[in-house]
């Protein structure tokens, strides 16, 4: 819906913005450089002045990112200057007329409680200065005010007033992006926080019971278990970047099987079938490992009698997307009490990690990324993964530092 929002505005705002631009331009000679009429290379303009001011924005409302983006939105309004504001500050002010700083600050007390815009008479001793007038657009997320938009010009203008309303609704569109994009990586943060509480209380205790029981008997053993132990929680609990390599996951996978089998013996088999050529493929940190124990979970602790368990999990190449797929050949699961699973509505200790997987893949890739799973009661679990091998904004930490 945000996203549709910002392309609103950003279809509107070249209409809005046009008239003004025009009534102070086109009194003056133009090379249209082939864009046809004045008025589409007005739109044309405006358009790519927009496109231009809106990367920095996506930040959130900062110094930095108001300086990057002033000057944009003062060509955006035509005016002689322009300043952009939070709460308390100034934060950039782009023309001339900058001495007029603290009073900007001083009249714009209402408009930042209300929420609503205003234009004043500026008072100014300086003959030489061209700015007299001020409009005052309030910068507003969630109703809740941030800051605002004061373009300054030589005189009051009923069209000036609409247009920095518009514009400020447009850069109000591109912080609550920002704000949506924080929200969405604090969201990651906390669902790899809840991954890892979900791995820790039964994970760990099983563990070091298994590591303890071959302390007398097989200190060798146990002391090759204690590495595996320290490597996979030390890749769990790792601090840096949301995404990693489906190499290193599988690393990681496989410090956990050797933990496992440790506990089970023989009574658990593991099949793997990777192609090598998937093996840098970016993805969600912590995203198939839930997987596999939940195929450890109804491959050997959900079955009603002690007996075997096989797990398989392939990783193959399939043109533009990694398809990874696990597979057991445990008690299965009601398709009914899998969709509520997925849908958030319970969460049984059977299904650990399937929503939150689901959820992170459909946030990252979209919707269309999801987890298909196959199952039924007796019949064990199929789960596919679908992994681009592209994805804006997906890159592995190991890749960004040049590791």
């Amino acid at each position: 819906m945000s996203g549709f929002l910002a392309g609103l505005c950003v279809a509107i705002l070249p209409l809005l913005a046009a008239g003004f631009w025009l009534g102070r331009r086109t009194g003056r000679p133009q090379h249209l450089g082939g864009l046809g009429t004045p008025v589409e290379h007005a739109t044309f303009e405006t358009l790519h002045t927009a496109s231009l001011a809106a990367p920095p924005l996506r930040a959130g409302l900062t110094e930095e990112t108001a300086r990057k983006s002033a000057r944009r939105l003062r060509t955006l309004l035509g005016t002689d200057a322009l300043c952009l504001t939070d709460q308390q500050d100034v934060l950039v002010w782009d023309g001339v007329g900058g001495h007029h700083r603290s009073e900007i600050m001083d009249r714009l007390a209402g408009p930042l409680e209300t929420g609503r815009g205003e234009a004043f008479r500026l008072r100014c001793d300086a003959p030489d200065c061209p700015v007299r007038w001020a409009v005052v657009a309030p910068l507003t997320v969630d109703d809740r005010v941030h800051g605002a938009l004061v373009a300054c010009a030589p005189r009051e203008s009923a069209v000036l007033v609409r247009a920095a309303g518009e514009v400020a609704r447009w850069v109000s569109v591109q912080l609550e992006l920002a704000d949506l994009d924080q929200s969405r990586t604090r969201l990651i943060e906390a669902e790899i926080k809840a991954l890892r509480a979900q791995i820790s209380p039964h994970f760990i205790f099983n563990s070091l019971a298994v590591i303890a029981s071959f302390v007398r008997t097989d200190p060798e053993r146990a002391r090759e278990l204690l590495l595996e132990f320290a490597d996979f929680t030390r890749y769990s609990f790792r601090r840096h970047g949301d995404f990693t390599t489906l190499a290193d996951e599988l690393h990681a996978i496989d410090h956990y099987l050797a933990l496992v089998r440790a506990r089970f013996g023989d009574r658990l088999s593991v099949t793997l079938q990777i192609a090598p050529e998937v093996l840098p493929v970016a993805l969600p940190f912590l995203c198939l490992q839930p997987l596999v124990e939940n195929a450890v979970k109804h491959g050997l602790e959900g079955k009603a009698a002690p007996g075997k368990s096989h797990i398989t999990i392939t990783a193959q190449d399939s043109g533009a997307e990694a398809l990874v797929v696990i597979e057991d050949d445990g008690a299965g699961m009601d398709p009914a009490l899998l969709r509520r699973i997925l849908a958030g509505e319970i969460s049984p200790s059977g299904g650990i990690g399937l929503s939150n997987v689901d959820d992170r893949l459909r946030q990252v890739y979209g919707d269309a990324y999801g987890l298909v799973i196959e199952t039924a009661v007796g019949a064990g679990m199929k789960i596919t993964a679908r992994l681009p091998k592209y994805q804006p904004g997906v890159h592995s930490a190991s890749r960004l530092s040049g590791g």
